[in-house]
């Protein structure tokens, strides 16, 4: 079997696991960039990208101890509560450490390090490898009316999120958006329902601290990460 080649890296906003989308594209406002590993920067590769709007990333997991095939898993999606096969499921516990997202394309720049594509609706921590790139084919990648097993209505896990003024303003401007975004998708573990609970998460460079109390998330500090 011929191994995998990394063939670009995703830079994202996202240093750690925690807080990271459990989907790609149900956080539209979260970005990443896409650089090429030199052998793959030919400008050449990407002509005609421009024209397509979402991609489909072929990616690597970060490779965690092997404990070896197990054939269920506990998804979030019901409260780790219940098992199901890991094939009805896109639990990361897999025999392979492969992700695929469809992300929104938003430009492509050229670059001295030749192209780069940069994307939204990201679900990858930052320096994900990136094995291939594919455009998205609304005809056929599209299936009306296509049943999710027993995966609900995403909306349904939505949180109200309050986030102080002054707290939001200690983040840069382009990232309050998306801050306050990706802590509405309710990020915790879903057997974790404590509102005494003072959970924290990395993202652009700040650590957001924050509690929930039913369907209130409340961010209680915001501090600058150091290198």
């Amino acid at each position: 079997m011929r191994e995998l080649k990394t063939i670009a890296r995703i830079y994202t906003d996202f240093p750690e696991k925690f807080g990271i989308p459990r989907q790609s594209g149900i956080v539209k406002e979260l970005t990443g960039r896409i650089e090429f590993e030199p052998p793959y920067r030919n400008p050449d590769a990407v002509r005609g990208i421009e024209g397509f709007d979402y991609l489909w990333l072929l990616w690597g997991f970060e490779v965690g101890v092997d404990n070896g095939f197990k054939a269920t898993v506990r998804p979030p999606r019901l409260g780790g509560n219940e098992r199901m096969g890991v094939f009805a499921t896109r639990s990361p516990f897999r025999p392979n450490h492969i992700g695929l997202s469809s992300v929104r394309l938003e430009r492509v720049d050229m670059t001295d390090k030749g192209a780069v594509l940069y994307v939204s609706g990201i679900d990858m921590r930052d320096n994900t490898p990136i094995y291939d790139i594919k455009p998205y084919l609304s005809y056929t990648d599209s299936h009306e009316g296509a049943r999710s097993g027993f995966v609900k209505d995403e909306g349904s896990m939505a949180l109200e999120v309050d986030f102080p003024e002054d707290m939001l303003a200690m983040l840069p401007p382009d990232k309050r958006e998306a801050a306050t975004a990706m802590l509405r998708e309710d990020i915790r573990p879903s057997y974790q329902d404590d509102p005494e609970r003072e959970y924290g998460v990395s993202f652009a460079g700040y650590d957001l601290k924050f509690r929930v109390d039913g369907r209130v998330l409340r961010v209680t500090g915001v501090k600058q990460m150091r290198d």
